[in-house]
């Protein structure tokens, strides 16, 4: 009897290089220190727009006690914001790269900041201490949700099709808002293509938009390496020569000009300046604010902490093939303590909530899988407290042409759900479109759930509806209610 051949041999696994390499698992998650490198600095030149933003949305308005941010009593400390900004990112980025082995960056969450300037500053009697000690507060709730594995528990009883649909959603918001930060798109009095719904090439800042998109999709399709970012480089050479002949300065003077930096290279740094640092209060925001008005708006603030991280992790792992079977990324719970601790140390830092970014999609785009691209990312944002800031000579223009490939590289997840189960089809549509038509991921999550609850009622399905699905669920419906809430109680 002839015997069977002995079944062939699975080729080995390529071997580490170095201790660097085995820890943060670079070989063996097929990338390269290249990669990671190159991956770092595109979530940092698709992010770093914070740095700028940040202090600007703090600074918008006084607190009803009269002070601006930082302490101020005619003007906002932009710069001590924009260096502590920099400063906590930069901490949280790294200790994400180092805890959790991840590729996602953390710094101040914008829509967090507005809601810490115009909504929890403006309660009567409340300081930005006041409301930086809300945020503390509401970071210190989800460390706990955290360690006590409900917060962990939740993200696994999401259906594997929601959290595909999360990520696809969250692909079509980040293209929107590359989009719109461009000013490819405009809004009037409905949105539209650029200036007027017929003009789109109607400014020099769009025109280098197109340019970079055009160069980052060429080169993505050829599979160039680095390829966002040499889209991103090539087009603020670009749009530093067309600044330097036109003159254009900013869109806050000249309709025309640039969306937020003024790409020159002439810049002025500004020293480090820490004296915002630990500008909080806990004791304080109960004490002006009420203890009922207090807690709501911690719970307001954790809701959309809680599922913007669950959206963003989700989508990034996605993208970097990083997922389990059932759709989990590798070292959720120490994901999700780095991001709590972010905000506690963005209200402590006096600068708010730091969460996990959906830009750094761009950096995996760009080849990064592990948090060895979230060490590097952490570094520039570090650098970028001491010397003029390299982010501040490129542009939006120059930078949102990585959202909108990126955009399109998760949206081809789009084709692992079934469209023919209309009990997850609807919640999945629903969540992918409210996304960027909301212009919030808790609010496309939030849909998404709660939809996907009522139909499992409706069709008299509650057993296939996990119990934490229901919580969340009714919590989203609270959310959504909040406006009546808040004129009942007042």
């Amino acid at each position: 009897m002839a015997k069977t051949p002995p079944a062939a041999k699975a080729p080995a696994a390529p071997k580490p290089n170095n201790a660097i390499d085995r820890y943060f698992k670079i070989t063996e998650r097929g990338s390269t220190f290249g990669q990671e490198i190159r991956g770092g600095l595109v979530t940092f030149f698709a992010m770093s727009y914070i740095i700028v933003l940040n202090p600007l949305i703090l600074g918008g308005l006084p607190s009803s006690q009269g002070t601006w941010i930082g302490g101020g009593t005619e003007a906002a400390n932009y710069q001590g914001v924009a260096v502590v900004t920099s400063l906590v990112a930069g901490i949280m980025t790294i200790l994400m790269g180092v805890v959790a082995n991840y590729p996602l960056a953390l710094a101040a969450g914008l829509g967090i900041n507005a809601i810490v300037t115009y909504s929890l500053a403006q309660i009567p009697g409340a300081s930005f201490a006041d409301a930086m000690g809300i945020v503390v507060l509401e970071g210190i709730v989800i460390l706990v949700l955290v360690l006590t594995g409900f917060r962990k528990a939740v993200f696994k009883a999401v259906p594997t099709q929601l959290k595909i649909a999360i990520s696809v959603g969250i692909g079509l918001f980040i293209a929107f808002v590359g989009l719109i930060d461009a000013r490819f798109a405009t809004y009037g009095s409905t949105l539209q293509l650029g200036e007027g719904g017929t003009s789109l090439l109607h400014s020099w800042p769009v025109l280098v938009f197109v340019i970079g998109l055009v160069i980052a999709i060429v080169l993505t399709v050829r599979k160039v390496k680095g390829a966002l970012l040499i889209a991103i480089v090539a087009s603020t050479i670009l749009a530093i020569i067309i600044e330097a002949v036109a003159k254009l300065g900013s869109s806050v003077t000249n309709p025309r000009g640039w969306a937020l930096n003024v790409p020159s290279l002439v810049n002025e740094g500004w020293k480090p300046d820490f004296s915002v640092l630990g500008d909080f209060s806990i004791v304080g925001a109960f004490k002006h604010m009420g203890v009922l008005v207090a807690v709501l708006m911690v719970f307001s603030l954790l809701l959309a902490d809680f599922f913007d991280t669950m959206g963003t992790m989700v989508a990034i792992g996605a993208e970097a093939d990083l997922l389990d079977e059932e759709g989990n990324p590798p070292k959720t719970q120490q994901i999700l303590i780095v991001d709590s601790i972010g905000a506690i140390a963005g209200g402590a830092g006096g600068v708010s909530s730091n969460t996990s970014y959906i830009e750094s999609a761009a950096g995996v785009g760009e080849g990064a899988r592990t948090g060895f691209a979230s060490i590097i990312t952490g570094i520039c944002f570090l650098l970028s407290m001491f010397i003029a800031p390299v982010v501040k000579m490129v542009p939006y223009e120059a930078a949102t042409p990585a959202l909108v490939v990126v955009g399109f590289l998760m949206m081809m997840q789009v084709s692992g759900i079934d469209w023919r189960d209309y009990e997850l089809a609807i919640p999945a549509f629903l969540t992918i479109i409210l996304m960027p038509f909301t212009y919030s991921i808790t609010v496309g999550i939030g849909a998404g759930f709660v939809s996907f609850v009522l139909i499992k009622l409706a069709k008299g399905k509650i057993k296939q509806v996990h119990p934490l699905m229901w919580i969340t669920a009714i919590l989203f419906l609270i959310y959504f209610a909040q406006g009546p809430i808040n004129s009942w109680l007042s």
